[in-house]
């Protein structure tokens, strides 16, 4: 069956979504071992989640990058989660989703989230014919991500490493095998009619 050109694919459960971030040791250790993001994490900045555990591989390297050694799966509230898409707006200004320049960059301005449609990867980490959702959270979006919507964080760095072993040895077949199952998120079309970045 043919993919969408753009569609959330998400690890979820009834009531949660992981999502995946890559950091330094210093914030990853201490995230994995309370469950929660430590004080260091920086709530005042823009922080990127990704429900696409390859294109988190792209993004970190396989954890090989500096500051992104610790590859963090992050199960969060969907309830969170369909308030961040929902409360979204696009990263790039699109003729024909907004009415001009001047009306994105003022959604833009005052949405504490936004959405970013990039080529989902393959195990070789080269761009597929279709996206998959990158969301930004800044402001109260990243305040409520670490402080209200994080259930639980699991360090994911030795699954990295031993899919990406399998990869460079040829086996993508074992290492297909080993990648987080994820489905389509279900979430409502009109939900998603202000993010068509496809046009």
């Amino acid at each position: 069956m043919e993919e969408p050109q753009r569609r959330i694919r998400a690890a979820h459960s009834e009531s949660t979504i992981t999502v995946y971030q890559a950091y330094s040791p210093e914030i990853g250790g201490p995230a994995v071992r309370d469950g929660r993001f430590p004080g260091a994490w920086k709530r005042d900045r823009m922080t990127w989640i990704k429900p696409s555990f390859l294109w988190m591989m792209y993004r970190c390297g396989w954890g090989a990058k500096a500051g992104q050694e610790t590859v963090l799966a992050v199960e969060i509230s969907r309830a969170g989660f369909d308030w961040a898409v929902r409360n979204a707006c696009l990263s790039s200004y699109t003729r024909g989703v907004h009415p001009d320049r001047a009306a994105w960059q003022r959604q833009l301005k005052h949405a504490p989230t936004r959405v970013q449609w990039d080529p989902e990867r393959d195990l070789h980490l080269r761009p597929l014919p279709y996206r998959s959702l990158q969301l930004g959270l800044s402001g109260e979006a990243a305040r409520r991500y670490a402080d209200e919507w994080t259930l639980a964080i699991r360090d994911v760095t030795p699954l990295a490493h031993e899919i990406h072993a399998l990869v460079s040895a040829g086996d993508l077949a074992s290492a297909a095998r080993l990648l987080p199952e994820e489905r389509p998120y279900p979430v409502e079309e009109e939900a998603l009619a202000h993010l068509d970045g496809t046009r």
